[in-house]
């Protein structure tokens, strides 16, 4: 509320999109407020998601490169291949996150965000599923040798990701996120962003990539201790108990601010979850690879084997 003079009984309001100044004398217009390029924030969110997709890149390039290795071939090369794939795919679609939301962003950027990680979570619980079974069809007159070859781990990868697909259709069916405007939340700033439309879709498709990471997650620890010189298990269960640690903590932060740093923190989490996933699993993959190539020998990956057969 604004007047030109003292002591008045009534005062007139702002026009939309202004606010009072510190005299209440007249109206200033609001600032509009959205996570840009520009912004210091933005432009070092967008860096550092550059550059971790090019660094996923360069591991899928080795991984490519070195392929018929014994440490490549030992789990479905693939699904490794597919799994980095979606990881450089979840560091830039971070980048759908940042800038003047319109419509086509709002759209793509949550639905993107959840097919995208469903994939990754889905390879790896495929991965982690394939090093148990592989260990108990090695017990002899074991039944789980029916299992493998059966492509059982492209069949797992499809079924989770078509849940989540099919949670985001509904979504877009239903009432589909959408570019909004927020006067009112702040006194002096038009905060734009995007609307989730029905609210609850966005955290189905948030607890549905959980509860993937959580199985997975439960898988990995009972196969945390089988003796492999490449065990993955091992580094699946740090690299999803890293992720299941970064989305838990993100749901109460996401709940408690607004603004572009609500928009600022869901892309924080986007790629710390994903580098989490690329260091646990495949750096030390690389490792061997690059570095100590003596390790990267068939008689070396079944010695490890035997050892608990």
């Amino acid at each position: 509320m604004i007047t030109s003079q003292k002591d008045m009984d009534d005062c007139l309001s702002c026009p939309e999109g202004q606010y009072p100044n510190n005299n209440h004398d007249s109206c200033l217009p609001k600032q509009t407020v959205y996570l840009s390029y520009e912004d210091t924030l933005g432009f070092s969110l967008a860096i550092t998601a550059i550059v971790f997709a090019c660094i996923a890149t360069v591991v899928l390039g080795i991984f490519v490169k070195h392929q018929d290795t014994p440490i490549v071939k030992a789990n479905n090369r693939n699904i490794t291949y597919l799994l980095l794939v979606s990881l450089v795919l979840s560091f830039l679609c971070s980048l759908l996150f940042i800038g003047k939301p319109e419509k086509v962003t709002c759209v793509l950027r949550q639905t993107a965000f959840g097919i995208i990680f469903s994939v990754a979570i889905s390879c790896i619980l495929a991965k982690t599923i394939i090093v148990i079974l592989v260990f108990m069809a090695s017990v002899p007159g074991s039944k789980m040798r029916q299992w493998l070859g059966k492509s059982l781990d492209n069949y797992i990868v499809f079924s989770c990701s078509l849940i989540q697909i099919t949670i985001c259709a509904l979504w877009l069916l239903t009432s589909p996120p959408y570019p909004d405007v927020d006067m009112n939340l702040m006194a002096d700033e038009i905060i734009l962003g995007c609307n989730e439309g029905f609210t609850v879709m966005f955290y189905c498709v948030l607890f549905y990539l959980l509860f993937l990471a959580i199985v997975g997650f439960c898988v990995a620890f009972q196969a945390r201790h089988l003796p492999d010189s490449f065990n993955e298990a091992k580094f699946i269960f740090f690299s999803l108990l890293c992720f299941c640690s970064v989305w838990l903590s993100f749901i109460p932060t996401y709940l408690s601010i607004k603004g572009k740093y609500m928009v600022a923190v869901e892309i924080f989490s986007i790629l710390s979850s994903s580098a989490g996933l690329l260091g646990c699993i495949f750096l030390p993959k690389c490792f061997v690879i690059l570095l100590r190539p003596d390790l990267n020998t068939k008689k070396q990956l079944m010695g490890g084997k035997k050892e608990g057969i």
